[in-house]
C-alpha cells in the first residue's frame, strides 16, 4: 500500500514545492494541469525557437509516499521550504500495491501501420513474424508509432523508400522514421535532433533494430543533399526551419512534413512556397501530412 498526496500549486512555485516534496520523502512526484479536461485545459509545447512555457495557471501535485510516511507532515515543511505562508489545499488517498511495470507496459500494444510494417514493443511476440517488426519501447524520446503524426510518416515512407533512397530524418527523436526507412530498404539514413537525448535513445534503438543510421545534432553541417527527407516536428519550428529543411532536399527529391494539424496546414504551405511546392497528401485524427517534391 502506497500514500498518495494530491496537492494544488500554482504556477510560480508548483516546482520549488515539487523539489521540497522530495527533500522531504516524496519517492516520486508528477506536476499536472488541474484544468484538464474542462475549456481551461492549456497543453503544452517545447518548440525550437520558443520561449519554454511557464507551468499551469493552476497546478496539480501527485507525490507519492511509502504507506509508513506522513505526508502531511512532508507538505508542511515542504511548503515552508517553498515559500508558503500557509498550508496549500491538499487531500491525502491510499493507493494499492499494483505491477506499475505490467500496467505500463499493457497501455502499448503492437501497432499495425499498413502493408508489412509494424512497430512492436520489445515485451510483445511480433504478431507477423515474417513482416519488418521495428521493436521500439516508449522512452523519453518522442515516436512511437502511436501517435497519428507519427503514422502519417511511416505510411508515406512505404510509399517512397526504394533501394537507392538516401533519407533524412529531421528530427528524429526516437530514430522510429529513420529506423523504418532503414528497413524498408533505403541506402542511407541521417537523423538530427536538437536533443541529445533523443540522439541517444535513436542510437540505441537503430542499434536493437540492427540498422546503420548515422546521427548528429541539428546544428552540425549535413553531409549532402537527400532524395527523401520527412520531418515530423510541430508547426512554429517546421515554419522557422523552412530554408534549412528545404535545402537540405536533393533536385527531385521528396519532402514530407507532419506535426501539423488541419487549420495550421496554409501557414506551413506559405513558408516553403518559395522552394517547394507543398499539398495535404492525408490526414488523421485532425493531424495532417504534407508532402511535395523539388
Amino acid at each position: 500500500m502506497w500514500l498518495s498526496l494530491i496537492v494544488l500549486a500554482d504556477a510560480t512555485r508548483a516546482e520549488a514545492l515539487s523539489d521540497a516534496l522530495l527533500d522531504h520523502g516524496a519517492l516520486t512526484v508528477s506536476i499536472e494541469d488541474a484544468d484538464a479536461g474542462t475549456d481551461a485545459e492549456r497543453p503544452q509545447f517545447g518548440e525550437p525557437g520558443s520561449e519554454p512555457a511557464a507551468l499551469w495557471d493552476h497546478s496539480r501535485l501527485v507525490a507519492l509516499f511509502d504507506r509508513g510516511d506522513d505526508p502531511a507532515a512532508a507538505l508542511a515543511d515542504a511548503a515552508q521550504q517553498a515559500g508558503y505562508a500557509r498550508l496549500p489545499a491538499f487531500r491525502i488517498e491510499e493507493l494499492a500495491e499494483q505491477d506499475w511495470i505490467r500496467l505500463s507496459q499493457d497501455q502499448f500494444e503492437p501497432i499495425h501501420i499498413g502493408g508489412p510494417l509494424w512497430i512492436v514493443p520489445t515485451w510483445h511476440q511480433p504478431p507477423e513474424a515474417d513482416a519488418i517488426n521495428i521493436r521500439l519501447d516508449p522512452g523519453m524520446a518522442f515516436g512511437t508509432g502511436s501517435h497519428p503524426t507519427t503514422r502519417l510518416c511511416l505510411q508515406w515512407l512505404q510509399r517512397e523508400i526504394g533501394r537507392q533512397s538516401q533519407v533524412l530524418d529531421y528530427g528524429c527523436g526516437s530514430g522510429i522514421l529513420g529506423i523504418a526507412a532503414a528497413r524498408l530498404g533505403a541506402q542511407r539514413v541521417v537523423g538530427v535532433d536538437i536533443d541529445p537525448k533523443a540522439i541517444d535513445a535513436a542510437r540505441e534503438n537503430a542499434a536493437a533494430n540492427a540498422v546503420t543510421m548515422a546521427l548528429q545534432q541539428a546544428d552540425q553541417p549535413l553531409p549532402g543533399q537527400f532524395d527523401v527527407v520527412v520531418a515530423n516536428i510541430l508547426t512554429n519550428p517546421l515554419c522557422a526551419l523552412a530554408p534549412a529543411i528545404s535545402a537540405t532536399v536533393a533536385a527531385g527529391g521528396k519532402l514530407a512534413l507532419s506535426g501539423v494539424l488541419e487549420g495550421q496546414a496554409p501557414r506551413v504551405i506559405d513558408a516553403y512556397a518559395p522552394w517547394i511546392r507543398l499539398t495535404v497528401g492525408d490526414e488523421a485524427d485532425g493531424w495532417v501530412r504534407l508532402e511535395g517534391q523539388r
